[in-house]
């Protein structure tokens, strides 16, 4: 049989569960055992099944048994016990009684222990919940006196955590990777969603095929979205991801769509100091250049003259699918081609002005 030194961590096979223990594969005639108490949760459910792969620390023989556990819990917090938790980076499970000068006092058994605010929890933005009244894991960073002077830290056993879902997110979640996340927050330059416990952002420019300026007005915390892994740098821990790369790309097509000297009328979407762009449909803006407006030149300043949302007639000028550009040149509106067409469909010859008919009526 495999001999353990105390505190070894290692992963073993659950091979069978009672109400109170949980039987461990050690690969010989006898199992390793852990208590149940460690996976049950507040409604008396357990969280594992057998079959199932745990990883557990090694606590030592008790009455012919080998025992493990994934952390130092209620009873078994004796100074010995803590001491060889410590020795060996065992977790043991705390109550947060108080908040304290400095930090906050922990309960281990009937131990106190001292965890400074920098080692609670990992580092968040704004103000977090407070942890007292929390049975929290914890490992001890330093213990002297026989365990009446033990300092501990919460933000350890958080960032190890942190480390395993980050490996696991990045065997999993590459670029080009598509899957369902949920918005968790609304930023002007974009949302944060969650994917798989990590949260990725989704920038403002990558949420639809047209411009979006008020991020707000077409996301919410909680919605559901469809998104496209573009960027993954897990090293920095930044993920972005794109709901318009698994739109079509109106662009593809703008070629056939959009021919030259065709009349067509948008709304003016974006003005800039060297013209105004209309959009034609949601996706496709094309650019009136300065050059091509009335009464105007570089030096005007075009948010006094033109209004986003103002209707515009223009004509396409040239385009450019490849490099997503189209010129446009203003001109008379569809309506008064319309009314233009309609005079002079319904006038004939005699119709007009003639003058010398008018001469000759006046002898």
């Amino acid at each position: 049989m495999k001999q353990f030194e105390v505190g070894e961590k290692v992963s073993l096979k659950i091979v069978a569960i009672s109400s109170d223990t949980i039987f461990l594969d050690l690969n010989a005639k006898s199992e390793g055992v852990i208590s149940a108490e460690e996976f049950t949760d507040e409604n008396g459910k357990i969280s594992v099944h057998e079959g199932e792969s745990i990883s557990v620390y090694f606590i030592g023989n008790e009455n012919g048994e080998m025992r493990f556990t994934t952390k130092i819990v209620g009873s078994k917090a004796d100074s010995s016990i803590l001491e060889n938790a410590y020795r060996n980076s065992i977790p043991v499970e705390g109550h947060v009684a108080k908040e304290i000068k400095g930090g906050y006092e922990v309960l281990i058994g009937q131990k106190r222990a001292f965890c400074p605010y920098s080692q609670m929890g990992l580092k968040q933005k704004g103000t977090a919940a407070t942890p007292v009244g929390q049975r929290l894991a914890f490992k001890i960073t330093e213990y002297k006196d026989d365990g009446r002077d033990m300092l501990v830290s919460n933000r350890v056993i958080m960032e190890e955590a942190h480390e395993r879902t980050l490996a696991d997110l990045q065997k999993k979640l590459s670029v080009g990777v598509e899957l369902d996340a949920s918005v968790v927050s609304v930023q002007k330059y974009g949302a944060f969603v969650d994917i798989g416990g990590f949260e990725a952002l989704l920038p403002a420019s990558e949420i639809a095929q047209k411009r979006v300026d008020d991020v707000a007005s077409v996301l919410h915390v909680g919605q559901r979205v469809r998104v496209k892994i573009i960027n993954a740098d897990w090293v920095h821990e930044r993920v972005s991801v794109s709901i318009k790369a698994l739109l079509a790309n109106p662009w593809d097509s703008v070629a056939e769509k959009y021919k030259h000297g065709a009349k067509y009328e948008g709304a003016i979407s974006r003005i800039a100091p060297y013209g105004v762009f209309v959009e034609l449909e949601p996706g496709i803006d094309g650019l009136v250049h300065v050059s091509e407006l009335d009464g105007v030149d570089a030096r005007s300043n075009l948010n006094k003259i033109f209004t986003k949302g103002e209707k515009m007639t223009v004509l396409v000028k040239e385009v450019n699918a490849v490099e997503e550009r189209i010129s446009l040149v203003p001109t008379t509106s569809i309506e008064q081609d319309k009314t233009t067409a309609k005079y002079m469909a319904g006038q004939n010859d005699s119709d007009g002005y003639n003058p010398f008919a008018a001469l000759l009526e006046t002898k």
